[in-house]
């Protein structure tokens, strides 16, 4: 083989080895994760799915390649995404911890399997026809983000038994949400004989002028609502309620690691887990009709710290129900 020879057949070697990584990446099945937060703020978030697609035995870039899509809140986007994930083809279409992307893409396709992560009794909502058999092509994870505003108010009476009046603080750009949070908190309050102030807030500055009412007008305890958008002001809010030294209890634990009182709420990390595995098990062969809808474990999370600041005394029955206390 002569010099020249070799060169043409090392050349033509190399050019065709990014085809065949191509062709191999080609090969993979496609997931389109869809997700009304930012890449940055669910981050510990997304690499539970991926804990959930390697429980599976699928790895990314190995054997599945996922695209991400992050609307930063910029709901307005989500129509034509699902559009183009379904012209695209998309082996699956995973929704973890947003309703809307899910009845999105329940609207746009009937044949590409959607695993979603629900707020809401997904029956409700038309996504499944049932939890143990939910038929069609969709299934998923319930984890209740809009149901349990009324324990909340009842962890708050526990914390709090004189209090008489208690701010909620809602986004009313999530009216599913809103509605079911308001609903559930007037009803409760109402057997308790507790008053109710509902407060607005879409963005940061109307955040500022809703603690700005709560410090004006004093309300005994506050209420934050569901939502990634309160989710990814919750350094801000936990300052304010800590300027204006009210008691707030919130939905997710990531509020009370950063400072606040308490949560109470599903655990996002193994509703992400759940969509993996799920997305996984589709993969796999597995049909969405087949895969009973998940109902999700719940937790609460007291900041003891906060609770000292604020001078109050968590009630021993109430520390002894915590999954956590920080300290």
């Amino acid at each position: 083989m002569t010099r020249r020879e070799f060169i043409t057949l090392l050349g033509g070697a190399a050019a065709a080895w990014p085809l065949a990584a191509r062709a191999q990446q080609a090969a993979m099945p496609v997931v389109g994760f869809v997700n009304a937060r930012s890449a940055q703020d669910a981050a510990r978030y997304t690499a539970a799915f991926r804990k959930g697609l390697n429980e599976t035995g699928y790895v990314e870039g190995q054997n599945v390649t996922v695209e991400y899509h992050w609307l930063e809140g910029q709901y307005d986007r989500l129509p034509s995404l699902i559009a183009q994930l379904v012209r695209h083809g998309v082996a699956v279409i995973a929704t973890p911890a947003f309703t809307a992307g899910a009845q999105a893409a329940k609207a746009a396709t009937t044949t590409i399997p959607i695993v979603f992560g629900a707020t809401e009794d997904p029956v409700k909502l038309g996504l499944v026809a049932s939890l143990a058999r939910p038929g069609g092509n969709l299934t998923g994870i319930n984890w209740l983000g809009g149901e349990l505003a009324a324990k909340r108010l009842e962890l708050l009476r526990q914390l709090m038994p004189a209090a008489s009046r208690v701010a909620v603080l809602v986004n009313p750009a999530f009216s599913t949400l809103t509605e079911i949070t308001l609903r559930d908190v007037e009803a409760a309050a109402r057997a308790m004989g507790l008053q109710i102030q509902v407060l607005n807030a879409d963005t940061s500055r109307e955040i500022d002028a809703a603690f700005e009412i709560i410090g004006r007008e004093q309300p005994d305890a506050l209420i934050v609502g569901p939502g990634p958008f309160f989710n990814s002001r919750r350094v801000q809010m936990v300052q304010l309620a800590a300027r204006y030294a009210v008691p707030a209890i919130h939905t997710t634990r990531l509020e009370a690691e950063a400072g606040g009182l308490m949560s109470y709420g599903p655990s996002l990390t193994e509703a992400y887990r759940q969509v993996g595995a799920y997305t996984g098990r589709i993969l796999k062969g597995a049909k969405p009709e087949d895969l009973p809808v998940v109902q999700s474990s719940k937790f609460e999370l007291i900041n003891a710290s906060t609770a000292r600041m604020l001078g109050l005394t968590v009630p021993d029955k109430l520390l002894a129900a915590a999954d956590e206390v920080i300290e």
